[in-house]
């Protein structure tokens, strides 16, 4: 069972404490073996205030660090030298002097100037919320940041953006840990989308059509159920009933990418889904994501995750490849 810390400070936003929590708390086995154990530290124990009308108390010190597999450390609305010098306090750099070598550390929303304060984002990708981006990148000039992300994935070191984002962070640890249909029972019983790609915008100026505007759900969901066909964005326009230039705009609109990118995301989720879930041969679950042949599906999951089919599949089931 691997261990995962939450970093909390003064200022804590209880959504983020609650979101590491609920969803690495209901990842489980098929026989419901907990997967994760999860801890709440800070960096004295005891009441912690929060940026709502209550404090929290905190059991655990600093000292849990150094027994993490994986430290998500949160944001703060309460401002301290990460966000107004660009320095890392002594109290906490002390504390994150805990960590272990290798240790996997995460931060949602504003917990990445904390990360930057530390060296840990130097030369990497990051990402924070959309509203703190240009402070971020005057305190932290040397960190690559992108702020039109959900999240970012440096293998040992994960930032997301606001505090939903926190949510598309969290499954995309426990999908890399345990495969899809782990990720995706968490997302059910939290009721939540099961994946969004990291890539997608965190803040789309138009999120929600206008009331009795057009939207492209039912295209999108017309497409989830015929993934094994050759779909273009004609297909997906014609569903919408909008010719292929609207429907183009009003996806992206809508869902912060191309139908394209979009198209593919799903079929490599759907093919993961399929490599976990059953024994079909490789060709035939290229076939039934809308690969169409077995080198396609190799060459995209490799672009995606680094691996190839029969390789995720040993490694999330266990089965034949």
């Amino acid at each position: 069972m691997s261990l995962i810390v939450a970093f909390v400070r003064h200022g804590v936003m209880p959504l983020e404490l609650g979101i590491v929590h609920q969803l690495f708390g209901s990842a489980a086995t098929p026989d419901g073996a907990p997967l994760y154990e999860v801890v709440t530290c800070a960096l004295t124990p005891g009441e912690v205030r929060t940026d709502a009308d209550f404090p929290i108390h905190v059991a655990a010190g600093p000292e849990v660090l150094g027994r993490a597999d994986t430290v998500v450390v949160l944001a703060s609305h309460e401002l301290d030298e990460t966000e107004t010098e660009g320095r890392l306090p002594a109290e906490l750099a002390e504390a994150f002097g805990r960590i272990r070598p290798g240790t996997r550390i995460a931060s949602i929303c504003t917990g990445a100037f904390a990360l930057a304060a530390a060296g840990l984002l130097d030369g990497r990708r990051a990402t924070t919320h959309w509203k703190s981006a240009e402070h971020f990148r005057r305190l932290y000039p040397r960190v690559d940041l992108d702020p039109d992300v959900l999240y970012t994935d440096n293998g040992d070191v994960l930032t997301s953006a606001g505090e939903a984002a926190g949510l598309d962070l969290c499954l995309h640890m426990i999908r890399c840990d345990h495969g899809v249909a782990v990720a995706n029972e968490v997302a059910r019983t939290t009721v939540v989308p099961p994946h969004r790609e990291g890539g997608q915008a965190q803040y789309i100026p138009r999120p929600v059509p206008p009331q009795r505007a057009s939207s492209t759900g039912d295209a999108r969901a017309w497409a989830l159920a015929h993934l094994d066909r050759p779909l273009t964005r004609h297909d997906l326009a014609e569903q919408a009933a909008m010719s292929v230039r609207t429907f183009t705009r009003r996806f992206r609109e809508e869902v912060g990418m191309s139908p394209a990118r979009w198209l593919t995301q799903q079929r490599i989720e759907r093919a993961r889904q399929l490599l976990e879930e059953t024994d079909l041969p490789v060709d035939r679950v290229a076939e039934k994501s809308g690969f169409g042949t077995a080198s396609s599906l190799r060459q995209h999951l490799q672009a995606a995750l680094g691996v190839s089919p029969s390789s995720y599949r040993v490694t999330f089931r266990g089965g034949l490849p």
